[in-house]
């Protein structure tokens, strides 16, 4: 899946690097701003996770990892009390150029290392008052061994530059396809419990990421507007908090992600705004 979102992401850059220049519609002019609101479901690349600590200095190669999505019920999506329990995305903009958009957003992922999979280990912990060494042999992550998590959010918070290429002036809707690039800081709150120790559970700056954005948009009366996006990157992160007791791990991933995001358009400031062009 992750090759298939980056060869598609590459295409509409190409192709928006070949679109001619377009007038900007009301909603993308400059000085306008819009927030949105969604929801995501992400896959991750296998990754080498590597533990340090006083009582322990090993790696575990090739650890399968996947999403946790929230079971889709209204309460869970829609209800204000537990709209940031599922996956979620949000985004703020400003229009600094006709078409051309500077965001912020936060795109809250879960990443969570599959339970009971069996992993190569090679370095050594401590485990019934002796050092256990390994030196690349199976091992299998049961739930006394290891747990490993960003549940409380993987979170990508991220800064954004984005372009609009209109495809269809209608009327009423509008067809638009957004290529754009993000950087990120990664801020989780990692769930892990490692050789039986109190978890951390703890925000903290663990990393950074960058990522292609491929968005098909479509605007409701130059004011609303449903988007889909496709995101392919990759996430570093050096230092995730495994314990109190200062306990790390480290490990890097590329990633995927599949958007769906609801949203609006609007301006702070009073100012005349431009009619719709029209088609010649």
């Amino acid at each position: 899946m992750l090759k298939k979102a980056l060869t598609l992401l590459l295409f509409i850059s190409s192709f928006s690097a070949l679109a001619q220049k377009q007038s900007a519609l009301p909603y993308t002019q400059r000085g306008m701003f819009y927030f949105y609101w969604g929801w995501n479901w992400s896959s991750y690349t296998k990754s080498d996770i590597h533990f340090t600590g006083n009582d322990h200095d090993f790696t575990l190669f090739d650890v399968v990892g996947t999403d946790r999505p929230s079971r889709f019920t209204f309460d869970n999506y829609f209800s204000p009390f537990g709209m940031t329990t599922p996956q979620f995305n949000a985004r703020f903009a400003y229009f600094f150029k006709d078409n051309w958009e500077l965001s912020f957003g936060t795109d809250h992922m879960k990443y969570v290392a599959k339970k009971l999979q069996t992993v190569k280990i090679t370095g050594e912990f401590e485990k019934n008052g002796s050092m256990e060494s390994y030196t690349n042999e199976d091992i299998r992550l049961t739930y006394d061994f290891l747990q490993y998590e960003h549940t409380d959010g993987l979170n990508y918070v991220n800064f954004g530059l984005r372009r609009v290429f209109n495809l269809i002036d209608g009327k009423s809707i509008d067809l638009n396809i957004i290529p754009g690039f993000e950087a990120a800081l990664i801020l989780p709150r990692s769930d892990v419990t490692l050789l039986g120790k109190e978890r951390s559970d703890r925000y903290h700056l663990s990393g950074y990421g960058m990522n292609l954005t491929g968005a098909l948009n479509i605007t409701f009366f130059d004011k609303y507007f449903i988007q889909s996006e496709l995101k392919g990157g990759y996430v570093n992160l050096p230092k995730v908090l495994t314990s109190f007791e200062g306990d790390t791990a480290s490990q890097d991933f590329f990633f995927s992600q599949i958007n769906i995001v609801l949203g609006a358009y609007f301006h702070m400031f009073r100012r005349n705004r431009n009619k719709k062009p029209t088609s010649n």
